[in-house]
């Protein structure tokens, strides 16, 4: 019978067999099912968790896989002589074996109350540190959603569902375990994460999981814009950028994240729009994507208006873009800090705009050699959207590009029809002596 209710308490545990969820062994990487049989060869529970069983179930490919254990971090390392430990909110052993890594999480437990010396929380009730362990069936329950809580074990090939989450991977329904007015308090990016399965995976959610969430999106404003940079490129760069937007406005969180850059953030400008559905495009096809395009496209809408004053009081084009572009990554580091590389490429993207205008000769030339030309280029043709007149100095570049040699070389030369000559003032004679 599929379980409905919005919270887990009283459920009991589920054993799924192979034949009925499906999962083969060899979808799983073989070094997260050594670290799962070393471990249980010690004596300790084991089992390959979260997000890598939600996706095998749901016909996705996961990126990685870690396991959660009854050992704790030093007895995993005692195990595991290739494993690292890491993390202070949470301690952790990190498995490598070459470029592959397993994480490997201790079973945590404690109620929500528990204010032993493990678990830190502030009077909002977002947890700081929480490193209290437990039982399988605790931590089962002290994960965010159903769906993540459940856990495969390969020796058997069963999963173990202590929440209802197998139910609700069917359903393909986002359940918060537990109340989730304390449950986004705990961790306020648990509202970022509802919205990036929900449009991921395309699931619904489920009413008492979404019903808190527009008047608890301000609660982000307490988690460190580090953190938020993190969030921010799995929502725009797993190929659903453009949906993950809308979801992001409708639930309020959008603004939380890039206040004021949009008039009205349910209809942005077309060319930030643009930009995500580009994106998507991108990630569908394997093509590569960067974080700073995105956000030149973002802050695009305060970077325009500002550089334009800035020019009007005799500042060069160049120049005041570099300008207004650093006062808007500052502004936004208090919200998401954007990382340099990042930023920086933004700001590269933005000051070659006037560039563009500057065809004639060995400029236009040196101009399409440099690294950041093909990503201003994009730029240009994406501010013919909201800037038509743009669209012949638009063309033009992209017709050099498609000539060589003589032929570019002539369109350098014939910008604006032929080179006007100056001409030089005719020497006055001198008067004649008397």
């Amino acid at each position: 019978m599929t379980n409905t209710q919005p919270q887990a308490e009283g459920h009991t545990l589920r054993i799924i067999e192979h034949h009925e969820h499906g999962i083969e062994p060899r979808q799983i990487s073989g070094n997260a099912i050594k670290v799962v049989e070393r471990l249980q060869e010690a004596g300790f529970l084991a089992y390959i968790v979260g997000g890598s069983v939600r996706d095998l179930l749901l016909g996705e490919s996961p990126k990685d896989f870690d396991v959660a254990t009854s050992a704790t971090p030093e007895e995993v390392k005692e195990v595991m002589r290739n494993a690292r430990l890491i993390g202070r909110r949470f301690r952790l052993a990190h498995v490598r074996f070459g470029r592959e890594i397993i994480e490997v999480a201790t079973f945590r437990g404690g109620s929500e109350e528990d204010d032993s010396e493990h678990r830190e929380v502030e009077k909002s009730g977002r947890v700081l540190r929480d490193n209290v362990y437990g039982s399988e069936e605790e931590d089962a329950r002290r994960r965010d959603f159903t769906i993540n809580a459940l856990m495969y074990d390969p020796s058997t090939e069963t999963i173990r569902d202590h929440v209802g989450g197998y139910e609700d991977v069917l359903e393909r329904r986002l359940r918060l375990i537990g109340d989730p007015v304390t449950r986004y308090r705990e961790d306020p990016v648990r509202l970022l994460r509802a919205v990036r399965f929900q449009v991921k995976l395309d699931l619904s959610i489920e009413p008492q999981t979404a019903g808190p969430m527009v008047s608890m999106a301000p609660l982000l404003a307490d988690i460190p814009p580090a953190r938020l940079f993190d969030e921010i490129l799995k929502l725009f760069l797993a190929g659903r950028a453009w949906p993950t937007y809308q979801a992001l406005v409708r639930q309020n969180l959008w603004e939380q994240l890039f206040p004021d850059l949009f008039e009205d953030p349910a209809n942005p400008p077309a060319l930030v729009e643009q930009t995500m559905k580009n994106t998507d495009g991108r990630v569908q096809q394997g093509l590569p994507v960067t974080p700073g395009f995105l956000f030149a496209a973002f802050l695009w809408p305060k970077v325009k208006p500002r550089a334009e004053e800035l020019v009007a009081k005799g500042v060069a084009p160049v120049e005041a873009l570099a300008e207004a572009g650093e006062e808007a990554i500052v502004a936004q580091a208090r919200k998401v800090a954007i990382h340099r590389r990042f930023s920086t490429m933004s700001k590269e993207i933005w000051c070659m705009q006037p560039r563009f205008e500057k065809r004639r000769g060995n400029r236009a030339l040196r101009l399409i050699s440099e690294r950041r030309f093909r990503a201003a280029y994009d730029f240009l043709l994406l501010r013919v959207l909201e800037e038509p007149e743009l669209k012949e100095l638009a063309d033009w570049w992209t017709q050099i590009q498609e000539v060589e040699g003589e032929d570019r070389e002539a369109m350098t030369r014939n910008v604006g029809g032929p080179r006007k000559r100056r001409r030089r003032p005719r020497k006055r004679k001198a008067p004649a002596s008397a």
